[in-house]
């Protein structure tokens, strides 16, 4: 009896330590290839591919999940930019939050178009312009949902091209 009560206390108390995360987040990133079928060309994605090459289009794809009973407002959600790559564009029709880039490793985040600071010379004279940061450039991207529904999820994504 005394070995019964036991294990049940010690069964209780192991379940009562496995707290579930508020917010988990999925990446997957597949390798995007066009194929010809039928004599038209679509989209085919590999998941978590073992090898990837120079030139080759990688989806980035974060699925972010809600565990609380109550919704959680401004969820930031970031994504490096994978080294050894170029960002090129956001998924299609996956993106529904506030999006911002970085071009410093994720220091500091604004919204597109992000401008910098370059020193060009005009007339034999060094002068600051402010230039667009081209895409290729960004390090980082962040996501921030305005709310995120109790128990929902939502995905959010990019594509990059390996160098």
């Amino acid at each position: 009896m005394k070995r019964r009560i036991l294990a049940l206390a010690l069964l209780s108390s192991g379940a009562l330590a496995q707290v579930t995360e508020p917010l988990t987040m999925n990446l997957v990133m597949s390798l995007v290839r066009n194929v010809t079928l039928n004599g038209k060309v679509t989209e085919q994605t590999v998941a978590n591919p073992r090898s990837v090459f120079p030139g080759d289009v990688i989806s980035q794809v974060v699925t972010v999940k809600n565990n609380t009973g109550r919704a959680i407002q401004n969820v930031p959600v970031r994504l490096p930019v994978p080294l050894s790559t170029t960002y090129l564009a956001a998924e299609q029709g996956l993106n529904v939050a506030r999006t911002e880039y970085s071009i410093d490793g994720g220091k500091t985040f604004a919204a597109a178009p992000l401008m910098k600071t370059v020193i060009v010379t005009e007339n034999g004279k060094a002068i600051s312009k402010q230039v667009e940061v081209k895409p290729s450039e960004y390090t980082g991207v962040r996501w921030v949902l305005a709310e995120l529904p109790a128990g929902h999820s939502t995905k959010l994504g990019y594509r990059v091209q390996v160098r």
